[in-house]
């Protein structure tokens, strides 16, 4: 639609009672992504952000949490003048409102719902967009169903029953599907493509196969090649210009012909769920990308590094750069600081990302100023040497959701610095997701013995920044780059870690 000249945005309606996924594990739900204007989101906003111009905001994300939450607020203000409060219409009124307050000035809002047909936690949301094609008006609204359709290999076929029972189930509520995506492993012939059309009551040409392809950046040209984005605009009634896709064919040539290959290692505590650190891999991604080079992933457990007793040479055997992302609480933050230790000493590129930034300056504070059990005081209250310190407004915070530092903040380069030359501009800004910060205290001692300060925040002279001069690349940053980087315009930080660890592989 974009790639037609459309103005789009895309909006997430997460049924959970969460506020939003801000205070759950990296494991239930996978990454938290933040948006420019401070929202804790869920992670698929960042595939939204990926695959399109849009800058996402907080009204593009909400929840069951924040749904109840604001028709609760405007009860007890008594804003219903008395009348029961229910679920239809009060709760499907908050629902539609929202949609169309994120929606306004766009030219088409692509709505998700998340969860399964059936769910009964979904219901009022499929209930309110039920409704939203009569507030709207019919020629408005289109209703496009993602359905799996497995491959049983015992009997070596594609099955469409799934398909059928979650559109029926959809049919019951009063949703008709005007366009089914297929999802599925293996391509779907003509005949289930019929099958499909004719038990769930929509055009042939209407029937989508979602396949799996060799990179997901691959499945906007695939939708194209069906017909996808010509279904929407003649449903629609829509006039569009032809869409260019020349940008999306450029990468995808550019994927398929990387002739060179590194190994990144990822320094992690919830490395066995690799969706906690989605946004992440797809920015290493893109720096191959941008250095024609394909990245291979190496997950390595940090808590395994922490009870590793001696060597840890074997966890970094034919890895060419190292990077050490964020997380919270103390459980493998030993074994980050050894692999940091490592990739100092032994000359690997290293990039820190938020806690992984903070454990290089306590790494750098031990081990080269001599301040033996210098710590963050969120893992030691009473380290001697805070090289790391709680933010002084989160001193007195005890509700965690939503109170971090949070969203877009600028920071000012320092001139001839790795950070100033990857980004080429004197003032960035970049989203966060953080209570501790670099404690200022000790930035004399550190800088005289080697640390560099390579970016600060203008207003609060808070460390965004740091690096190290006399190595091949090393840097950590307090901020998320992850959260701006896309396949068309990989972030300068990742791109250039990555071309340092190509330099390292070349030597090695």
């Amino acid at each position: 639609m974009e790639a037609r000249g459309l103005k789009i945005t895309n909006i997430k309606l997460d049924p959970y009672i969460n506020v939003d996924p801000g205070t759950m594990s990296p494991f239930q739900h996978g990454e938290v992504f933040v948006t420019d204007d401070g929202a804790e989101t869920d992670l698929d906003l960042g595939h939204y952000e990926r695959f399109t111009s849009s800058t996402l905001k907080s009204v593009d994300n909400f929840t069951t949490g924040q749904v109840y939450d604001a028709v609760i607020q405007k009860e007890r203000r008594g804003d219903y003048l008395g009348k029961t409060v229910q679920v239809i219409p009060h709760i499907t009124d908050e629902i539609k409102r929202r949609i169309k307050l994120a929606a306004e000035g766009y030219d088409i809002a692509i709505v998700e719902i998340g969860g399964t047909v059936g769910d009964i936690e979904s219901l009022p949301f499929l209930e309110a967009i039920r409704q939203f094609s009569f507030d709207m008006g019919k020629e408005n609204v289109l209703y496009i169903h993602l359905t799996l359709v497995p491959y049983i290999k015992s009997a070596g076929e594609l099955k469409t029953k799934p398909t059928q029972h979650s559109v029926q189930k959809l049919r019951e509520i009063g949703i008709q599907p005007q366009i089914i995506l297929c999802r599925s492993e293996r391509p779907l012939n003509a005949e289930l493509k019929d099958k499909i059309a004719l038990f769930c009551n929509v055009e042939k040409d209407a029937v989508i196969n979602a396949v799996d392809v060799e990179t997901i950046y691959r499945v906007p040209l695939e939708f194209h090649r069906q017909g996808l984005d010509e279904r929407i605009v003649e449903y629609l009634n829509i006039w569009t210009r032809e869409p260019q896709m020349d940008r999306w064919e450029e990468l995808v040539r550019k994927i398929n012909n990387r002739n060179k290959a590194i190994n990144i290692a990822v320094v992690g505590k919830y490395v066995s769920l690799t969706e906690s650190y989605k946004s992440l891999n797809e920015a290493l991604v893109h720096g191959g990308i941008a250095n024609d080079t394909h990245v291979n992933l190496k997950f390595v457990n940090s808590t395994d590094l922490q009870e590793e007793q001696g060597d840890i040479s074997k966890y970094f055997e034919d890895i060419h750069g190292v990077l050490v992302p964020g997380g919270f609480g103390v459980r493998g933050t030993e074994g980050k600081i050894l692999a940091i230790k490592y990739a100092r000493e032994n000359g690997i590129p290293l990039f820190g990302i938020c806690l992984g930034m903070q454990l290089a300056v306590v790494e750098f504070a031990r081990h080269v100023c001599n301040m033996e059990n210098a710590n963050s005081t969120e893992f030691d209250a009473d380290t001697p040497w805070p090289v790391i310190d709680l933010l002084p407004g989160q001193i007195s915070i005890e509700r965690k959701g939503g109170t971090m530092r949070l969203g877009a903040y600028k920071c000012v380069l320092t001139p001839n610095t790795r950070a100033m030359e990857a980004y080429k501009s004197n003032v960035i800004s970049e989203r966060h997701r953080h209570r501790y910060e670099f404690n200022n205290k000790y930035e004399e001692t550190l800088v005289e013995h080697g640390l560099v300060v390579s970016g600060k925040n203008p207003e609060t002279s808070l460390v965004e920044i740091v690096e190290l001069k006399d190595h091949p690349w090393f840097l950590g940053c307090q901020f998320h780059p992850e959260f701006k980087s896309k396949p068309m315009n990989p972030h300068p930080l990742f791109r250039e870690f990555i071309r340092a660890s190509l330099a390292y592989s070349n030597k090695t």
